[in-house]
């Protein structure tokens, strides 16, 4: 294993994370002895960093990881968030501080490492309706009493040692706004195979979600970057494009003869010749992609085997790719992934 500084911190990350979202499912519907194995696993191949948050399984991710890590005793890096609702919005402070708190708890630290907004900074303000937390109004963080200001109070009270938001795309303004505060340590943002906008332009005949660059513009403001959803949902796998099933722990398939999902898995399988001829799985060559990147810590895996686990923890010591075949990626960006 590999690591990296985060940004202009003193904190330094594993190349490789243990996520511990609902994707993968292992910390939210595994039992207590195969996430006991897996994790005691990825701390052996010298995973440090655990990104978790309170929305994996309504507490379970944090619980289930708080409860492994008191058996094995030990204390890795550690990551949570925190969700803004429409019910939060009138003590926004307030609640970063108390869901911090019931994160610690169900954790069984005494702080945080890395402290992030769960929603992507946005304007106007999106509908709060629900449950509905991917995006917050710019000015919910900025104004008085809000997440910033509850984020702040959550490092002067010792429950986090650095914060950090997340980038939900579309938002490139936003986070830079943000960003040029100077108060923030890391942001979570997708940066993939099929989508590389947050580091890299494809051209203009690039139709997918604009990332607007922010993993360029978090390096040169000194803020680390954790790349989530690293396979793209789980399409860049070579069992995904065989149309196996998933892992019983995993989130289930999109339905494929959806025209957005289709797409997806044609794109997909288009990158293949990637992972081919550079001798890896295809899982590998997306999370070799994402490592080649200056502005990227850390790749967030979510990992529902130990086998998984294994395959995706020997990419830090994988040779980049080739320029050729990174022109021929590029290639492909440019028209979009069409014929």
């Amino acid at each position: 294993m590999k690591y990296r500084r985060m940004g202009s911190s003193d904190l330094s990350l594993s190349e490789i994370a243990f996520g511990c979202g609902g994707n993968a499912g292992l910390m939210v519907r595994g039992s207590l002895s195969e996430q006991v194995r897996i994790v005691s696993r990825a701390l052996e191949l010298g995973l440090t960093y655990f990104d978790n948050s309170p929305d994996y399984g309504d507490g379970r991710a944090e619980e289930n990881l708080g409860r492994v890590l008191a058996e094995i005793k030990v204390r890795p890096i550690l990551n949570s968030k925190v969700e803004i609702r429409a019910e939060n919005l009138d003590d926004l402070a307030g609640h970063v501080v108390r869901s911090t708190q019931a994160s610690l708890k169900r954790l069984g630290v005494d702080y945080l490492d890395v402290l992030q907004i769960h929603n992507g900074p946005i304007h106007p303000g999106p509908m709060m309706e629900g449950t509905y937390y991917a995006q917050l109004g710019i000015e919910h963080f900025l104004s008085p009493g809000g997440a910033l200001d509850g984020a702040r109070l959550c490092l002067e009270k010792g429950l986090a040692r650095h914060i950090g938001f997340i980038c939900r795309g579309n938002d490139g303004v936003y986070v830079r706004q943000l960003l040029d505060l100077g108060v923030w340590g890391l942001i979570n943002v997708p940066f993939t195979l099929l989508n590389p906008t947050a580091g890299y332009d494809p051209g203009p005949g690039f139709t997918g979600k604009d990332y607007g660059g922010v993993l360029n513009a978090a390096h040169h403001a000194g803020v680390g970057g954790s790349v989530y959803s690293p396979l793209a949902g789980g399409f860049l796998t070579d069992d995904a494009l065989a149309g196996l099933d998933r892992h019983p722990l995993a989130r289930k398939s999109p339905d494929p003869a959806q025209a957005a999902v289709n797409r997806q898995r044609l794109a997909a399988g288009k990158l293949q010749f990637l992972s081919r001829q550079s001798g890896l799985s295809l899982a590998q060559a997306a999370y070799r992609f994402i490592l080649m990147h200056e502005g990227v810590t850390t790749a967030l895996g979510g990992f529902s085997s130990l086998e998984q686990l294994e395959e995706i923890a020997r990419v830090p010591d994988l040779a980049p790719f080739s320029s050729d075949l990174m022109a021929q990626v590029h290639a492909l960006w440019a028209r979009d992934f069409r014929d």
